[in-house]
């Protein structure tokens, strides 16, 4: 994922998130499709908040729900993740 300042703002109450799916271990070694699907993370940085975002700001770090769906958008062509803010677990 880009390090830059995302100039992207949600609306309401949407969540930006980093795209949890992971296509590659720590140590380099490529997964396949069927493994992507179980490995995610459900601890994310938020990196942007709508302005109805009651809860959860810009650089929290949240757990959300692992079994709930997010929409996928690419954004400078680097996928990221929106969801409403309801599907927050939690702040660390």
């Amino acid at each position: 994922m880009s390090k830059k300042k995302i100039s992207f703002k949600p609306t309401r109450d949407w969540i930006l998130l980093p795209d949890p799916r992971k296509d590659e271990t720590e140590s380099g070694i490529y997964l396949p499709e069927s493994v992507q699907a179980k490995i995610k993370d459900n601890i994310l940085k938020v990196l942007a908040v709508g302005p109805e975002a009651k809860w959860v700001k810009e650089g929290d770090t949240v757990m959300i729900d692992p079994s709930g769906k997010g929409h996928i958008i690419a954004l400078d062509e680097v996928p990221h993740v929106m969801v409403p803010e309801f599907m927050v677990l939690g702040v660390m």
